[in-house]
């Protein structure tokens, strides 16, 4: 019988090392709850599984650390961001401070510290303060104001250059000169990418042109409102919140466009602020066409007075509308619904009363 030849006295052996390997792959991918005496495992270390990503909406809102602050800051065109103060830097309402920004550094007015809210803390857990401002920084940051002007109308010239539809709104450079934002509006979609390689090659920064809508122009414009205050969205509040015609409409205000429509065109944010409450008082009343039960004898609800909780009703056998308030009423809450309008043209009033 011929001798095996070099290969075929080495294929024993190699089997042997591949199967000796896959064991040392299963022993490694054994979880630590399966070994008996709990020790860790000898393969890729806890480190590597932290890096898998986990699923979407899976993770809580982080609470606020204990003993630590969050600082609101204020920058051009009234918008705000968050941070956290873990260096223990004393701020107060209205101190200017340097703070962490992407990709370097940014200047801002301090306009909350507190406790904050768990959903600001998201936002505030991987960017910080960095110290307050300076005299030195405050004089560049009135600088970089004056140089915004410029750059507008730099940018104004490209635009009617390239000839797209967008109108320039506002301009921002960042405190470490790294970056410059252009803020604009416009109908349709804007491809811009050659106009950021024209400002690109002029500034030679990062350049970034952001395309916002109606009520972020007025946001970054300011103004006064109709009640004579500042514009609440240039003020306090933080983000928009949706605003429908239904809020109007539950808290009995007049459907005229032009005093339910703010400086943006859009309805305003304040109609949004007491409709819970609205809302609340709608379920605590009866609704108009309701029959209800009165010290005077029964009859149907005609109007509602919310906010002082009065109904005013049409009692059979009684000339006009009678006013009493709701504690002194009964009805059937599940017949808490006006009646349908009987014939072709309808009965006015909510209701129809023979």
């Amino acid at each position: 019988m011929p001798k095996p030849t070099g290969p075929e006295r080495e294929s024993a052996p190699r089997k042997d090392d591949e199967s000796s390997q896959r064991s040392r792959r299963r022993r490694r991918r054994r979880p630590l709850s399966d070994r008996a005496d709990g020790s860790e495992s000898a393969g890729p270390p806890p480190a590597r599984q932290g890096r898998r990503s986990p699923r979407r909406g899976s993770s809580t809102p982080a609470g606020p650390p204990p003993d630590e602050d969050l600082v609101v800051v204020q920058f051009k065109g009234h918008r705000k961001s968050y941070y956290h103060n873990r260096q223990g830097i004393g701020l107060r309402s209205g101190d200017y401070c340097v703070v962490e920004a992407d990709r370097g550094r940014d200047l801002g007015r301090v306009t909350y510290v507190g406790r904050g809210r768990a959903d600001w803390w998201q936002h505030a857990q991987g960017q910080g303060v960095i110290g307050l401002a300076r005299p030195h920084d405050l004089a560049r940051l009135h600088e970089i104001r004056g140089d915004e002007w410029e750059f507008w109308d730099i940018a104004h010239e490209k635009i009617q250059a390239r000839r797209l539809k967008m109108n320039l709104v506002s301009v921002e450079r960042r405190f470490d000169h790294k970056k410059i934002t252009f803020y604009f509006t416009a109908e349709k979609r804007v491809d811009f990418r050659e106009l950021v390689r024209d400002l690109a090659a002029v500034f030679r920064t990062r350049i970034e042109l952001r395309q916002i809508g109606v009520r972020d122009e007025a946001r970054l414009k300011g103004g006064i409102g109709i009640c004579g205050r500042e514009f609440c969205c240039s003020g306090f509040l933080h983000e928009f919140a949706p605003v429908t015609l239904k809020m109007a409409k539950a808290q009995q205000l007049p459907l005229n466009p032009a005093k339910l429509s703010g400086p943006c065109g859009r309805l305003r944010c304040c109609v949004a602020y007491e409709y819970a409450n609205y809302e609340d008082l709608r379920r605590r009343l009866p609704r108009v066409g309701t029959r209800v039960t009165t010290s005077a004898g029964s009859g149907q609800v005609r109007r509602v007075d919310l906010l002082r909780e009065q109904v005013m009703v049409e009692v059979q056998g009684l000339d006009g509308l009678k006013v009493f308030d709701v504690a002194d009423l009964q009805w059937s809450r599940g017949e808490d619904m006006p009646p349908p309008k009987s014939g072709e043209q309808g009965c006015p009033g909510g209701g129809c009363s023979h």
